[in-house]
């Protein structure tokens, strides 16, 4: 019972770090807009770099592609957070029905790897060349989220019969 305890409070971390990105980006959005349009725009990357041709500065562009961002963490949050509650609810279930119960966290976190590994390590870090910029660069926080996310999936699918 402790570690599934263990699992369900790790579990529900992201879920409420999620939440707290949701809310900061729907309640100050021109904040990490910004980063988002200086990533796209590539206008702090290095002077005269071969890349550039790949830049995106159209802003309608640079708002969709932001509100693609907070709606991916949103549907992870969502289902990570209810994934909590299913593993809560299954808290004193048998092995079976509590392996079950991990499927929707396991999910909402594996979408949660996608985006920090995916959209900001590959697309933001090596596509727009995100790591060129000394002020926007966000691969050292997309790797950080991406190994807390990484590192609760590992845990809540250890074996823990």
């Amino acid at each position: 019972m402790q570690l599934r305890l263990c699992k369900i409070a790790v579990t529900s971390l992201p879920a409420v770090f999620l939440l707290l990105v949701v809310f900061n980006n729907l309640t100050d959005p021109n904040s990490n807009y910004q980063f988002v349009r200086h990533v796209l725009s590539m206008d702090t990357t290095f002077p005269g770099n071969a890349g550039m041709y790949r830049a995106i500065r159209t802003p309608l562009l640079h708002k969709a592609f932001y509100a693609s961002v907070i709606g991916w963490e949103a549907l992870c949050c969502g289902l990570i957070g209810a994934g909590s509650l299913r593993l809560w609810k299954a808290r004193h279930s048998r092995a079976v029905e509590w392996k079950k119960a991990k499927g929707l966290a396991s999910v909402g976190l594996t979408l949660g790897l996608v985006q920090w590994y995916f959209a900001f390590m590959t697309v933001g870090g090596e596509w727009f060349l995100m790591w060129q910029s000394k002020i926007w660069n966000g691969q050292d926080a997309a790797f950080r989220l991406f190994t807390f996310m990484g590192l609760t999936l590992l845990f809540l699918n250890q074996s823990d019969d």
